[in-house]
């Protein structure tokens, strides 16, 4: 191939541009910025149960406890401290209830007291002194911790690319924030004035903060920083605490890849991230350590995978972020159980001097205990029923009576060995006998107790 002149000018001009770009790119942009690459394997990964995980009651009861915490919060705000059923029958999907509300409610006798009401023919509820009592002990947190709460929430929007996220996205993380879920019906009450009501577009109202650096250090950062061995600087490296699950083997072109990922430069949450490559490793380990921050802010540590989608855009992660939490099973497990998936940070509920223990999680554990004492309650009252129920039969029992028994216990036992019986229903016909038999045991004992 021949090149005139034009051709060698135009070739000189862009060697000459080409060079004096690196050489601007040498001093004014980090190291890394960039030697990105890929280096991934694209190796299908096999989830593994834990069962450690997957018993963690604060985490796989917080469903129930919502909705549990907002019927009281129904009551707690009712003028005569109870309600009708009427009054929140119909909100179940607003208040979150997986089932019909007279129903849950019912379950957890140690919560609620169910009651003829005054005014209606109606059930009524009310709480019981127990659950007066941490109703009391939570908002008595709610308080005196609000500076701690509300710097959980600022260090949220702190994180996202624009320092401001729409009202609507916060309502929705006020569970897992640890924040009462009437905060923001009064925000200029329970707000500093470091935040700022904002303008978001399509009528959508948002909230800011102003930045500060002194929080805008992220939870690895802090722990670096106690252990001795945080590097200050674009480029320093800081590894991810892993913790691998019982029987969890990673493949070797992954644990490779693994090693030199714990390598690269640590890019904090709190950082502009515009100048990342969006396919290095450098990004991916970025979104890692922002699921990190953010799992980090919530009170056990935990959330559903879906609820964390709507967080996408505003954090500045890629379309498919949530392959992360597949991609680093020593960080992160994903909990199937309740019928949804669940992400749990392992490092909190494996080194108890990483996190810092949210103001509110103590309260929560105290609220399942109460829960889990309905399941005692309802045992005892099934029993005294079945006693009941006994002590219902006339005492006084006839030769008659006695001969239907009998006869009643001779027609199971013919029923049971009829040959067109399958074994489901002899098995069901051998319980039933069963309990003839005891109930006959019972009432000849007793109708010799009265005759003599």
């Amino acid at each position: 191939m021949f090149f005139n002149r034009t051709h060698l000018m135009k070739l000189k001009k862009l060697l000459f541009s080409s060079q004096r770009s690196l050489l601007l790119l040498n001093q004014e942009q980090p190291t890394y910025n960039y030697t990105q690459k890929c280096n991934y394997v694209d190796v299908k990964m096999k989830w593994k149960k834990d069962a450690f995980y997957d018993s963690i009651e604060i985490i796989h009861k917080s469903p129930e406890l919502k909705a549990l915490i907002s019927l009281k919060n129904c009551i707690v705000n009712a003028s005569d401290d109870c309600i009708p059923i009427d009054a929140v029958s119909k909100r179940g999907r607003e208040l979150g209830v997986p089932m019909k509300v007279a129903r849950f409610m019912r379950q957890y006798p140690s919560v609620f007291e169910e009651f003829a009401g005054p005014k209606y023919n109606l059930p009524w509820f009310r709480l019981t002194q127990e659950a007066i009592n941490l109703d009391k002990e939570e908002r008595g947190v709610y308080s005196d911790q609000n500076f701690e709460l509300i710097l959980r929430l600022k260090k949220l929007i702190l994180m996202t690319k624009q320092k401001k996220l729409p009202l609507r996205i916060i309502e929705g993380m006020l569970w897992y924030l640890g924040l009462p879920e009437d905060f923001l019906q009064n925000p200029g009450a329970n707000l500093d004035k470091s935040f700022k009501l904002v303008e978001m577009g399509d009528g959508l109202q948002g909230l800011t903060v102003n930045p500060d650096r002194s929080i805008m250090l992220s939870v690895m950062q802090k722990n670096a920083l106690k252990r001795g061995n945080y590097i200050e600087g674009p480029s320093a490296p800081l590894a991810f605490p892993l913790f691998p699950s019982k029987g969890l083997r990673l493949k070797r072109k992954i644990s490779n890849w693994l090693d030199e990922f714990q390598k690269l430069p640590y890019v904090s949450p709190y950082e502009d991230s515009s100048h990342l490559n969006p396919c290095s490793d450098v990004s991916e380990k970025r979104v890692v350590g922002v699921l990190h921050e953010l799992l980090s802010l919530f009170v056990d540590q935990s959330a559903e995978r879906k609820k964390l989608l709507c967080l996408r855009t505003h954090l500045g992660l890629p379309q498919k972020f949530y392959k992360a939490f597949d991609r680093h099973p020593h960080m992160f497990y994903l909990s199937l159980k309740s019928k949804t998936c669940t992400v749990i940070l392992k490092e909190a509920y494996n080194d108890d001097s990483a996190m810092e223990t949210h103001p509110i999680l103590e309260v929560r554990k105290k609220y399942i205990k109460l829960m889990n004492e309905s399941k005692i309650i309802l045992k005892d009252r099934r029993q005294k029923k079945r006693f009941d129920g006994l002590g219902d039969y006339n005492s006084e029992v006839g030769t008659d009576s006695e001969a239907e028994d009998r006869c009643a216990v001779g027609l199971s036992v013919g029923a049971i060995f009829q040959p067109k019986c399958n074994k489901e229903s002899r098995a069901f016909q051998l319980i039933e006998l069963t309990g003839l038999i005891m109930l006959h045991t019972m009432c000849n004992q007793k109708s010799k107790h009265v005759m003599t």
